[in-house]
C-alpha cells in the first residue's frame, strides 16, 4: 500500500488547490485590512511556505494515507507551537524568552525525522518524542513559575501541553498504524 503518487493530473489538482489555499491565507489579513507589516506577512509567508513544502515532502515519501495523515498532524502541530509562541507567547507574552524552550520541542521533532529516515516506524518513535519533550517542557514551566501569574497562567500552560502533546501523540499512532500496514504488505 506503500504507492509513490504518480504524477497524474489528480495529484497536481490536489497540489495547486492546496498552494492556492495557502495563498488564500495568506491574502486574509489584507483583504481584511488587519494592521499587518510587511515584517507580519513575510513571516506569514515563509511560515506557510514551509509548511506547504513539508507536506510536499510527505506526500512524495510515502502514498500511504495514515503516513501522511501523520506528517500532516506533526505539521500542523509544528506550525501552530510555532505561531502561539510568536503571535501570544505559551508561557504568557510572546516577549517572554522561556517561549525558547518551545523551540526545543520543535527541534527534537526535526531531527528525530531526520534520524528515522522519516521512515514511518522511526517517524513514529521521533513524534512520540516529540510529545514527551512537550510535556516535560511545559511541566518545567509551570515548576519553574515560568508560565503567566495565576490560576489562568497555569491553567493556559496545561491546556497548552495537552493539546499539543495529544496532536504529537496523535501523529505518533498514525506514523505506527502506516509502519503497521508496510510491515504487512507481502513484497
Amino acid at each position: 500500500m506503500d504507492r509513490r503518487p504518480g504524477d497524474s493530473s489528480n495529484a497536481r489538482l490536489w497540489r495547486a488547490s492546496a498552494w492556492a489555499a495557502a495563498a488564500g491565507v495568506l491574502l486574509t489579513p489584507l483583504m481584511l485590512r488587519a494592521p499587518w507589516t510587511v515584517a507580519d506577512y513575510v513571516t506569514a509567508a515563509a511560515l506557510l511556505g514551509c509548511v506547504g513544502v513539508m507536506v510536499e515532502l510527505a506526500v512524495r515519501a510515502s502514498g500511504d494515507l495514515a503516513y501522511r495523515a501523520g506528517a500532516a498532524v506533526a505539521v500542523a502541530a509544528g506550525a501552530l507551537l510555532t505561531v502561539v509562541n510568536g503571535a501570544v507567547g505559551f508561557l504568557g507574552s510572546e516577549d517572554n524568552p522561556a517561549n525558547l524552550i518551545f523551540l526545543a520541542v520543535l527541534g527534537i521533532a526535526a531531527a528525530g525525522s531526520v534520524l528515522a529516515g522519516f521512515r514511518p516506524g522511526g517517524m513514529a518513535g521521533a513524534m512520540f518524542a516529540t510529545a514527551a519533550a512537550q510535556v516535560l517542557a511545559g511541566a518545567g514551566a509551570l515548576a519553574a513559575g515560568l508560565g503567566s501569574p495565576g490560576l489562568d497562567g497555569v491553567g493556559e500552560v496545561v491546556l497548552g501541553t495537552c493539546l499539543f502533546s495529544a496532536m504529537w501523540l496523535a501523529s505518533a499512532g498514525l506514523f505506527r498504524r502506516a509502519a503497521d500496514r508496510i510491515s504487512a504488505t507481502p513484497e
